[in-house]
């Protein structure tokens, strides 16, 4: 039998009811009983609000459940410190917006296994509040996740919600990921393409099905395009951080033409009235990012950023 081997980290900022609900999930696991090693919440609320959800719940937890505290607001501290509280060679991270399906975690270690992959990626189910209304299929695409039909190695890496890392090979050091992607997000990015660089691999896991719950101020059109900016200033920020500026310069063309193409579009689409003007509109916003990928004009959705909007939130309800 295999021994206890895979610590689940779940970073969380104020969301007690949505952080039990992805708990309950990993409580839940089937088929990875013997590898589950414990279980690491990050609270990333300096008021450590996540502390009382997460001692209510220990009786629950077929492992040890682990509190520890990120005072300051971040992405990239959060999840760092989720991975100081454990020494298990195997991380998979789970958002505390996200479900695991009962085969989440076996099927991860399946895939990693069958394609001996650094970091393993599963397929994301995108759900938002019902009630949204035109663009809802496009947001619950926006929100999801698709890949292969099979186990595989997969050339390019998603994000870290949903996945599993080899700790030696894809965490290196005591703070991997990059605290100067805190209030921006990225940090993932960030992290995997150095692993590329170093020759990682990436594998896919076609049955580590997640549920992700947009909650409602993210599930609306505007959030989404403005991360589809943010998503498109990756490439040509990650040619910038590795000072190559004919691929900065490469991105930024690519860009041009993205904008100008899906923009008219996204103008002709919403003439028509037609719901495909979320996804063209999408499009010419990725080309944007990649146009204007200075500092400066980075959208801030984590850290302090997200802890001032659900502070707004609260005081209107």
């Amino acid at each position: 039998m295999s021994s206890p081997d895979v610590a689940v980290v779940i970073p969380t900022l104020r969301r007690p009811d949505e952080l039990t609900r992805a708990l309950r999930s990993i409580f839940a696991q089937q088929g990875a009983e013997s590898r589950l090693r414990e279980i690491v919440v990050a609270d990333n609320d300096p008021e450590a609000s996540a502390r009382a959800t997460v001692e209510a719940l220990k009786g629950e937890s077929p492992v040890p459940l682990i509190w520890t505290h990120a005072p300051r607001p971040g992405v990239a501290t959060a999840r760092n410190t989720g991975l100081s509280a454990t020494q298990a060679p195997l991380i998979a991270f789970l958002d505390d917006d996200e479900v695991a399906s009962p085969g989440w975690l076996a099927a991860l270690l399946r895939g990693q296994a069958a394609t001996g992959a650094d970091a393993v990626f599963g397929p994301i189910q995108g759900r938002v509040p019902d009630g949204t209304g035109w663009a809802t299929a496009y947001l619950e695409h926006f929100f999801g996740r698709e890949g292969p039909e099979g186990d595989q190695l997969i050339d390019e890496p998603y994000g870290c919600g949903n996945s599993l890392l080899v700790r030696a090979t894809a965490l290196p050091g005591e703070a991997p990921f990059h605290v100067g992607s805190d209030q921006i997000g990225g940090e993932d990015d960030v992290l995997f393409a150095a692993l590329k660089a170093r020759g990682g691999r990436f594998g896919w896991a076609a049955d580590a099905w997640v549920d992700e719950f947009a909650p409602p101020h993210r599930a609306t059109l505007r959030y989404a395009l403005t991360r589809a900016f943010a998503y498109g200033q990756g490439p040509s920020q990650t040619a910038a951080e590795a000072r190559d500026w004919l691929g900065v310069g490469r991105w930024m063309a690519i860009g041009v033409v993205q904008t100008l193409v899906w923009g008219a579009a996204a103008l002709a689409m919403t003439i028509m009235g037609r719901a495909s003007r979320a996804q063209m509109a999408d499009r010419a916003a990725r080309g944007l990012g990649k146009i204007m990928w200075m500092k400066g004009f980075e959208p801030r959705f984590y850290g302090q950023s997200e802890l001032d909007r659900l502070n707004r939130l609260s005081r209107s309800s």
